[in-house]
C-alpha cells in the first residue's frame, strides 16, 4: 500500500480509534471520587462562577435556602430587558439589532443622533476587502457554511495593517468591521456551496448602503432581493434576541477564554464560530428542523395531539427520530418556566405562519412545547421543570422568511458575534490573567519498556529490529 492509499484507508483509522478508546476512557468512578465540575456545572446544574460581566444577564430560577425555585425566564441586555427593547421597538415600528449592537457594547441605550451615526459607521464598513471574495471565500468551498466564516473570519488577519493591536480603540475598529462583515461573509460562502455542492446558480448582489443588518442579510440571499418590511422586521426581531447570552454560554466563553490569551480579534471570533457550530450550541436549531420533519414523515396527523404525544414518547425512549432520546428544542441550562426568547418568536412567527401555509407546523410546535415537559416528568421519573429554548421556534421563523436550513446557524453567528465583540471587550479592559482551569491526572504510571521488547495486545512480542548494514 503506497502512502496515498494508507492516508485515505478508514480501516486503519477505526482501528487505530479502537486503540485510543481503549487507553483513554475515564469512569465514572474516576468523576466520583473528585470534586470535578463536568462541563463547568456545579452538581445542581448551575454553571461554575468564573467571572463577572455587565453586559448580559440570564435568569430562570432563583436560590432559596439552597434550593433552586423555577420561575418565568429574563434576559437582560446591560440592565434593560430583552422583552422591553423588542417591544418598544415594535411599538415604534423599527429595527432594533444595531441599537442592541450599540447597547451591549458600550453599556447605555444610544441617543437618536448617536443610534443613526453607529448605524452609518456599520454601513461604511461593510464592504470586504478587494478579491477577498474572489481569493478566500470562492477558491474553497465548504459544506458547511459555518466552517467557511470561521476560515474567512481568520483570513481578515492577513488584510488588517494593525491586527494584534489589543487596545480598546483598534479592537473596536476590528469589533465594527467584523459585525458589519459577517452577514457579508455568509451570503457568499452559501452562494459559493450552491453552486459547488447544489450545482445551481449562484448570484451576488452588491450590498445597498443604508440598509439596516436584516436587510442587508435578505438582499444578499435572495434572488430577486425582494422582501417586505415585515419580513425584515422579523429576522431583525431574530437577531435582536440572538445577540448575546450572557458570558457562560459556550461560545461566548470560548470568546473570553481565548481573548484571555492576548491573541488577535480575529482568532478570538474564528475560536467562537467554531464553538457555535456545534449541535449542543448553535447548531440545535437545524436538529429541531429534522426532528419536526421526521414527525412530519411518521405521524399520520399531526393535528391529532395524542398521537404526536405517543410519538414523543418513542423519541423520549429512543425509539424514533435520530434515537437520541432528546426533544430538541425543549430544555435549558437556565431556563425552567420559559425562554424569554422563545416567548417572542413564537408571538411574532405566527402571523407570517398564517400568511406563508406553514400554520400546521407552527401548531405543531406548539403541541411539542406544551407536552414535552409532562412526557419527559413521565417517562424519565424527573421533576426537572423543562421549557421551550430559541431553537424550538427559530426555525420555523427562517423557513416562513424563506431562508435555507444551511444558513441556520450561520445566521445565528451574524446575530452573537455582537455579543461575542462586547465581552471580548469587556475581557481585555477588566481581566489581565490567562484562563486556566485544573485538570487531575488520573493516568497509571508505566515503566519505560525498550522498543524491541514491548508486546502487542495479545501479549506476543512482534517487533523486530534488522541488523544495519555496514
Amino acid at each position: 500500500m503506497d502512502f496515498n492509499e494508507l492516508a485515505g484507508d478508514n480501516a486503519v483509522f477505526d482501528s487505530l480509534a479502537e486503540r485510543y478508546i481503549s487507553n483513554n476512557n475515564a469512569r465514572q468512578y474516576d468523576f466520583n471520587r473528585f470534586p470535578v465540575k463536568k462541563g463547568l456545572r456545579n452538581p445542581d446544574g448551575t454553571g461554575v462562577m468564573v467571572g463577572l460581566t455587565k453586559i448580559c444577564n440570564v435568569e430562570g430560577y432563583y436560590i432559596d435556602d439552597g434550593e433552586k425555585i423555577a420561575k418565568p425566564g429574563r434576559l437582560i441586555y446591560r440592565g434593560v430587558s430583552l422583552t422591553d427593547l423588542v417591544e418598544g421597538c415594535t411599538e415604534e415600528n423599527r429595527f432594533g439589532f444595531e441599537e442592541i449592537v450599540y447597547l451591549l457594547m458600550f453599556g447605555s441605550l444610544p441617543t437618536k443622533q448617536q443610534l443613526d451615526e453607529f448605524i452609518e459607521l456599520l454601513s461604511a464598513n461593510r464592504e470586504l476587502p478587494f478579491d477577498f471574495v474572489e481569493d478566500v471565500i470562492m477558491r474553497a468551498p465548504s459544506p458547511n457554511i459555518m466552517n467557511k466564516m470561521g476560515s474567512s473570519v481568520t483570513a481578515l488577519y492577513a488584510y488588517d495593517s494593525n491586527p494584534d493591536d489589543i487596545s480598546i480603540s483598534n479592537v473596536l475598529r476590528q469589533s465594527i468591521q467584523l459585525i458589519a462583515q459577517l452577514p457579508a461573509i455568509m451570503s457568499y460562502a452559501y452562494q459559493v456551496k450552491r453552486r459547488f455542492y447544489y450545482k445551481k446558480s449562484m448570484y451576488i448582489h452588491p450590498v445597498k448602503p443604508h440598509q439596516q443588518t436584516a436587510e442587508v442579510i435578505l438582499n444578499s440571499i435572495r434572488s430577486n432581493r425582494q422582501f417586505t418590511d415585515k419580513e425584515a422586521k422579523l429576522l431583525d426581531l431574530c437577531m435582536m434576541i440572538h445577540a448575546d447570552h450572557g458570558g457562560g454560554n459556550n461560545s461566548t466563553f470560548t470568546t473570553r477564554c481565548v481573548t484571555s490569551s492576548g491573541t488577535d480579534t480575529y482568532s478570538a471570533i474564528g475560536a467562537a464560530i467554531g464553538s457555535l457550530k456545534g449541535f449542543r450550541h448553535g447548531g440545535a436549531n437545524i436538529k429541531v428542523s429534522q426532528m419536526v420533519q421526521d414527525i412530519f414523515d411518521n405521524v399520520g396527523d399531526t393535528n391529532d395531539e395524542e398521537e404526536v404525544r405517543e410519538y414523543l414518547r418513542k423519541i423520549v425512549r429512543k425509539e424514533a427520530n435520530d434515537h437520541s432520546g432528546l426533544i430538541y428544542g425543549m430544555g435549558h441550562a437556565v431556563y425552567t418556566l420559559s425562554d424569554p426568547r422563545a416567548v417572542l418568536l413564537k408571538k411574532h412567527a405566527k402571523e407570517l405562519a398564517e400568511e406563508k401555509g406553514l400554520i400546521n407546523e407552527w401548531q405543531l410546535l406548539d403541541i411539542i412545547e406544551r407536552n414535552t415537559p409532562e412526557i419527559f416528568a413521565q417517562e424519565k421519573g424527573s421533576s426537572k421543570k423543562i421549557c421551550a429554548n430559541v431553537d424550538l421556534y427559530s426555525g420555523l421563523v427562517y423557513k416562513t422568511l424563506c431562508i435555507p436550513e444551511d444558513l441556520y446557524t450561520p445566521m445565528f453567528a451574524a446575530a452573537r458575534i455582537a455579543g461575542w465583540t462586547a465581552h471580548r471587550l469587556e475581557e481585555i479592559a477588566t481581566s489581565s490573567k490567562i484562563m486556566r482551569p485544573a485538570y487531575k491526572n488520573i493516568a497509571v504510571p508505566h515503566s519505560y519498556v525498550n522498543l524491541c521488547d514491548r508486546e502487542d495486545d495479545t501479549g506476543v512480542n512482534t517487533n523486530y529490529i534488522p541488523k544495519l548494514e555496514r
